[in-house]
């Protein structure tokens, strides 16, 4: 099952993020607190946001797309479609919620805070963020952190 979400960020804007579920149903999910917290972080690395979708799925849909696309044949958390033109932010960002849940209760985290972890990764790739290297690596997770402590503003 197919469900969609639209949320235009303000009245002035025409931009939009869309969440779409193939498959899953997450629990208290509130589209206007994260189209919040996404816009204000684009905002603040000097982007404007474009076209944001958001593909909510499961384990075994986001290994085909892996599979398909990456030519990676393993399970992972995220993939993401970069479509930025100059600095506006877009692209296809597809998260499996299977994973979601399996890696909050790995590390003892909530699964609402593993999903913003995992959300804001996928938009930190959008804006130039890479984790290929242990440097990289490092450097992501710290502005996941930055991210995260920043979001609480939101709630």
């Amino acid at each position: 099952m197919v469900q969609k979400l639209v949320l235009p960020l303000s009245p002035k804007m025409d931009k939009e993020i869309l969440y779409n579920f193939i498959d899953v149903e997450i629990p208290d999910f509130n589209p206007e607190f994260f189209g919040l917290w996404i816009n204000q972080t684009v905002i603040e690395n000097k982007f404007e946001l474009g076209e944001l979708s958001y593909v909510f799925c499961t384990d075994d849909y986001l290994l085909e797309m892996n599979k398909e696309h990456l030519n990676h044949d393993y399970y992972t958390d995220i993939i993401t479609f970069n479509y930025n033109v100059g600095f506006s932010l877009s692209g296809d960002l597809f998260i499996s919620y299977d994973r979601i849940i399996d890696n909050a209760k790995e590390l003892g985290v909530s699964v609402h805070d593993e999903l913003s972890r995992v959300m804001i990764h996928g938009v930190l790739h959008l804006l130039g963020f890479n984790d290929k290297t242990d440097e990289e690596q490092a450097e992501m997770t710290k502005m996941e952190n930055e991210c995260l402590v920043k979001r609480n503003s939101f709630t």
